[in-house]
């Protein structure tokens, strides 16, 4: 029963319609309207569900997005793939998953773009980008764990400007920049690594520092 729905619920429920709707009559009122009638649930509280209006709504499409990339790469799935093609899979299937809605996508990248919506817009990319290592197995905690999502989520954001304007053939060019991009961050990676297990057992000015003011007893 739709009376009995929570606003989160309702929030994931009407959130493809949205979308749907958001390609013909952008992130507006009517857009939420028409899904919530299309839903079976009053406009009054369909409004509540969404109190910042069209940001809000863009943030409960995206995370039904980032649910469907995640349904659609279950972790035995992943488990049997290197790192590099795990990545990819993760980026290409949420790439499928907004595919139906490109229109739907590149007016909502236009509303997150103005400046009163630019921190939002950052904490949505963090999000995506945050459940593709998790789901890839990084568990790392330490400035590895920042860096390599501020690098996807670079990567992430240029393949999406390429694939709203990708016309090729089952978004080929798309996935062709996409390998690129994920190649260069495992030079990086490699690289990284390289440079921490060539200095970790260097002399270190603030570990010496730091044993003058903390002597090992």
């Amino acid at each position: 029963m739709t009376q009995d729905l929570t606003l989160d619920e309702i929030r994931d429920r009407l959130a493809p319609g949205i979308a749907d709707n958001a390609a013909f009559d952008g992130w507006s009122d009517d857009a939420r309207d028409m899904a919530a009638d299309g839903a079976g649930i009053d406009r009054d509280v369909a409004r509540l569900a969404f109190p910042d209006g069209a940001v809000d709504m863009i943030d409960a499409w995206f995370a039904a997005i980032d649910r469907q990339m995640a349904a659609a790469l279950p972790s035995d799935a992943l488990a049997a793939m290197k790192i590099r093609a795990r990545i990819s899979a993760l980026v290409e299937a949420r790439l499928d998953a907004v595919a139906i809605n490109r229109e739907s996508l590149r007016r909502a990248l236009t509303i997150l773009a103005l400046p009163q919506n630019v921190v939002r817009a950052a904490r949505l990319g963090w999000r995506t980008v945050d459940l593709m290592w998790r789901m890839a197995g990084d568990t790392a905690t330490d400035y590895n764990h920042y860096t390599k999502r501020t690098i996807l989520l670079g990567v992430y954001g240029a393949t999406i400007t390429v694939f709203l304007d990708d016309d090729s053939e089952g978004h080929a060019d798309t996935s062709a920049f996409l390998s690129r991009r994920i190649d260069g961050i495992m030079r990086f990676e490699k690289a990284k690594a390289g440079f921490v297990k060539r200095y970790e057992h260097r002399p270190s000015l603030s570990r010496f520092v730091g044993r003058l003011r903390y002597p090992v007893v």
